[in-house]
């Protein structure tokens, strides 16, 4: 199979969550930690940004493909998995401003049953069945925005005094767009199976 333009972009986006990982577990390094940190956002804006180009020169030159419908969601949800875990645990969490243990459960979470949802869906079908949807695409855009902030919150919190409480909006908006987004994808699988089920 010849791989397009947005699916090598998507490849690339994919394995640049190495690196990222790799210097996110240096950011409290008192020597570099500081400089791993603004490599780490680097290389996170790097990817969020290739994210929508990808996408976007996806549907503009027609090169949609299964393997970019399959790819790109995997992509996103592998670099959201690896921030949010990151991002929550004491020995790699930016001091003073760690993101509580319960939102990366519950936006890993969602993650972890899109798959599975997925999983039964294409085993039960035989049909890959993707369907992005508003509410989804909010969470995603949540919750990259959220990491950057995070990710800056040294500086921006010494310019602006509600900073935190700006993550802290982040934080549960990203949450509860995540447990929608699951909660419509559960109910949009489920009448999909039924169809499926009654057109045999």
């Amino acid at each position: 199979m010849t791989l397009n333009h947005a699916n090598r972009v998507t490849i690339v986006r994919i394995l640049l969550i190495v690196p990222f990982v790799i210097c996110m577990l240096k950011v409290n390094d008192p020597a570099i930690g500081t400089k791993m940190r603004y490599i780490s956002l680097l290389l996170f804006m790097i990817m969020a940004f290739s994210d929508a180009y990808d996408g976007y020169v996806a549907r503009k030159k027609k090169q949609v493909t299964r393997l970019g419908s399959f790819l790109d969601p995997m992509a996103d949800k592998l670099l959201m998995a690896c921030a949010c875990i990151l991002l929550s645990v004491q020995k790699t969490r930016i001091d003073g401003f760690g993101l509580p243990p319960a939102v990366a459960v519950l936006i890993i979470g969602k993650d972890f049953f899109l798959l599975i949802g997925f999983l039964i869906l294409y085993f039960m079908t035989f049909q890959v069945k993707i369907v992005p949807i508003f509410v989804g695409r909010l969470a995603t855009i949540l919750q990259l925005t959220m990491v950057a902030a995070i990710l800056i919150a040294p500086e921006a919190s010494a310019l602006i005094s509600g900073w935190l409480w700006f993550l802290r909006f982040l934080w549960w908006s990203a949450s509860v767009t995540a447990i929608i987004t699951t909660l419509v994808y559960i109910h949009s699988g489920t009448r999909y199976i039924e169809q499926f089920e009654n057109s045999k």
